[in-house]
Order: C-alpha cells, then structure tokens, then sequence
C-alpha cells in the first residue's frame, strides 16, 4: 500500500520514512539529563592558606573574596567545591590542583 507523500512545516513534501521517522523522534521519552560533576579540594597539612587563595584565583579566575571564601571552608570544613561542570573538565581541573601541590578529587552531583 502506498501512502501519500505528508509535507513539512514548510508545506514541503516528505517520503513517508522520514515523516514516520520524525514523528517517532518527537514522541520518544525525553532522555534524562546527567549528573554534574565537581571538583572538591580537600585541607592539608603542608599549604599555606594565602597559597590557596592564590591558586582558586589563578586558575579558576575567582575574585579575592570569592577564593578566600573557598580557601576559608576548605580549611575549616575540610573540602569544598571549587568548580562544576562536565567530568572531562573536572578531571583537568583536579590534574591542575595536583600540580599546584593542592589535594583535588572529582564527584558526582547529588
């Protein structure tokens, strides 16, 4: 059985196949979004404090006051996150803290 040719949102005419085709792409379950990831340094014992405020300034950009706020949690809570983004980016940003000396992991969002 043939069918008739549909058209687009054009007026153009479609094949059939990609009509049925573009149909099933807009009726599918949206695909849920991922996770975030972030990177999280974490206290210790060896760098001084106006080196981690120089290092969140340097490398992420972060105006004194927002690094000193970081630097300040890290040093009081133990951790905290530093930058958020995809995993790939996230991996370069803790390899850069290694570099600087700094202890740096990557974790999931919640």
């Amino acid at each position: 059985m043939l069918r008739a040719p549909t058209t687009d949102r054009a007026g153009s005419a479609v094949p059939a196949e990609q009509a049925e085709q573009a149909e099933q792409a807009t009726s599918a379950p949206e695909a849920v979004p991922e996770r975030g990831w972030r990177t999280v340094v974490w206290n210790d014992p060896v760098n001084l404090m106006s080196y981690v405020t120089y290092v969140f300034r340097t490398y992420f950009g972060h105006p004194e006051a927002v690094a000193r706020r970081l630097m300040l949690q890290v040093h009081r809570e133990g951790r905290a996150v530093v930058s958020r983004g995809p995993r790939e980016q996230m991996e370069v940003d803790v390899a850069a803290m290694h570099s600087y000396g700094l202890w740096a992991t990557v974790e999931q969002e919640d």
